[in-house]
């Protein structure tokens, strides 16, 4: 994404007088439409990897750094990521969706080991360390879920010294990501949160967002001139919507607006007292900082560089802007970006007023996706089903060639022969053809039952101005009555797809989850036959104990037998008082 190049060039150039820090940090505030703002933060440390092996720590986290080294893992990239990204309204994804991730938990990593399965031993020691660190449920990640991409994904890192590398990818698209999972990730920052941008970072405000998603990025970086450095790259990016945000937390209940603060169309016909048409307006909201977080930003982090440390602004050059009188607006190239320096101990806010112009050619110009994907599940029944997906490409001039990359869970059992092509081209006109004519090259893996996941890559192209269509057909396996979840009837969840489109940088695509309905039993019938035969047995039991234990005798022997029982009683009572008027008198003596 070009936005974000732009910015991180910036940043770059306002570093460059303070080479000696290892830590920088940055925020990016970017308005979207209709209502909402995008805030991208971004945390950067380095440390050599002289130091890093000797247990020296001051940037780079301890915890997270005795991970890596145990699990020989050389290069390591995990997403948490909620909501869907809007690309019709917001255009293309930050950072080229390389900070992104599919729906739950995502990970990949290059582990250095001999073989494939010392590799994935490793794997799964890194997994349940990770879940334990991030108190999430990558200990769920086992040979099921685990896959060897070929041509999706590309080291990041420079790595020179390394030995066989072996890249593992597993997702978890179920997983529920809530403040369990930010606490640890600020408590791995320098500063835990408690100054700088990541003070704005709180649980309520992040994941009420429409869309979130948290990255961690470790990968060696070894310059042309110097030792080589370990780089952790955390990255938050929120699309938050004005109007909820702005709410006040004692009043987390959205109510109706009164009626005197009613904006109406009056134009309309229908319009009367006790009818309103909301009016439509194409000015901006405002906002502010204080307002969108419920706080401000507690001046800047001590360890990091404080020429880098900013708060930048996308909008327009028209747009006014009110920062915090103690901060210094820094000079950049962009027109539509504007960047304030933190102050040490301050605190910073930044307030944009409402903009009472109307749109005009100076407002942000947002860029088009390259791609637009769409996933769905098809068919009817509980044996059978089909996949269809979708590939529209906006350009009218190039082609788009990406690599598409789906992971299957083996009840899932896709018919690859059945791999069809429909194309739209320019005119509208729908027609089948050959999937061999869009597909250049493939590799499948096909899955084996309880034991690994199918795994599908395929290399596409798609022409300008049209939309090709995929389809197959697949069959759902029946699984045992203790492979059920709880929540059975609800279904199984079906990761996203990767989209790695082909350009001088990478760009990312993820398409949604799907939910898959597999034949459920009626879970009903085994409690009803466990009560019924607790029932039978209770009753069985009472009987038979009853007429072992009970004793039966005549009305005469009953009668002589409570007589026995009366007369033992009184004689015991007689004996028991003569023995306490004997105690007595012998005390007396």
């Amino acid at each position: 994404m070009i936005i974000f190049f732009i910015v991180a060039l910036i940043l770059a150039a306002l570093s460059a007088g303070s080479a000696a820090s290892n830590y920088h940090e940055n925020l990016l505030l970017q308005p979207l439409p209709p209502s909402s703002l995008l805030a991208s933060f971004n945390f950067k440390s380095n440390t050599t990897q002289t130091s890093f092996e000797q247990q020296h720590f001051r940037y780079f986290p301890r915890a997270l750094g005795q991970i890596l080294q145990h699990a020989n893992t050389r290069e390591l990239h995990l997403r948490f990521t909620t909501g869907r990204w809007d690309s019709e309204s917001w255009g293309s994804r930050p950072w080229d969706g390389a900070k992104e991730g599919g729906t739950g938990v995502e990970l990949w990593a290059w582990i250095e080991a001999t073989d494939d399965e010392t590799a994935f031993s490793k794997w799964i020691t890194l997994t349940q360390s990770l879940s334990g660190l991030f108190c999430a449920s990558l200990n769920f990640i086992d040979s099921t879920r685990t896959t060897r991409p070929v041509a999706s994904f590309e080291p990041t890192g420079d790595h020179i010294a390394s030995g066989n590398l072996h890249l593992l990818h597993g997702t978890l698209p179920g997983e529920v990501v809530c403040t369990e999972n930010l606490t640890p990730f600020l408590k791995l920052l320098p500063c835990k949160g408690k100054a700088g941008v990541a003070s704005l970072l709180d649980g309520h405000k992040l994941f009420d967002a429409a869309w979130q998603s948290m990255a961690i990025d470790v990968r060696p970086v070894c310059p042309s001139e110097g030792e080589c450095l370990v780089q952790v790259d955390q990255t938050v990016d929120i699309v938050m919507d004005i109007e909820r945000s702005k709410r006040p937390r004692g009043n987390p209940i959205p109510r109706p607006v009164p009626n005197d603060k009613l904006d109406c169309d009056t134009s309309k016909p229908y319009h009367a007292r006790d009818t309103c048409y909301p009016l439509e307006k194409t000015a901006g909201k405002s906002w502010s900082i204080s307002e969108l977080f419920g706080r401000t930003i507690s001046g800047s982090c001590p360890l990091a560089d404080g020429q880098g440390e900013t708060v930048c602004l996308r909008t327009s050059p028209l747009q006014e802007v009110r920062p915090s009188p103690d901060s210094v607006e820094a000079s950049v190239s962009d027109q539509f970006t504007r960047c304030y320096t933190l102050p040490s101990s301050e605190s910073f806010d930044l307030d944009v007023p409402e903009q009472v112009s109307a749109a005009t050619d100076n407002d942000v110009p947002l860029e088009e996706p390259v791609l637009h994907a769409e996933r769905t599940i098809v068919g009817h029944g509980q044996e059978r089903g089909g996949m269809r997906i979708i590939f529209n490409n906006p350009s009218t001039e190039k082609t788009v060639d990406f690599i598409y990359f789906e992971t299957l869970p083996w009840f899932l059992r896709p018919y690859i022969h059945t791999l069809q092509a429909t194309i739209t081209g320019r005119d509208g006109v729908r027609q089948q053809v050959p999937a061999s004519e869009f597909i250049k090259e493939t590799y499948y893996r096909p899955g084996i039952d309880r034991e690994r996941g199918t795994q599908l890559e395929l290399a596409l192209s798609v022409p300008p101005a049209s939309t090709v269509t995929l389809t197959y057909d697949f069959e759902k396996a029946i699984l045992r009555y203790t492979e059920y979840p709880p929540d059975a009837n609800r279904g199984f969840n079906v990761a996203p797809a990767v989209i790695k489109i082909a350009a001088a940088k990478p760009i990312y695509i993820r398409t949604t989850s799907l939910l898959l309905q597999l034949p459920t039993p009626d879970f009903s019938m085994p409690y009803n036959v466990i009560i019924l035969t607790s029932t039978v047995i209770a009753l069985a039991f009472g009987s038979i104990f009853n007429l072992l234990v009970r004793r039966f005798v005549t009305t005469e022997e009953a009668a002589a037998l409570q007589a026995q029982t009366l007369k033992g009683r009184l004689g015991g009572k007689i004996v028991a008082l003569r023995d306490r008027i004997r105690g007595k008198s012998a005390k007396v003596e």
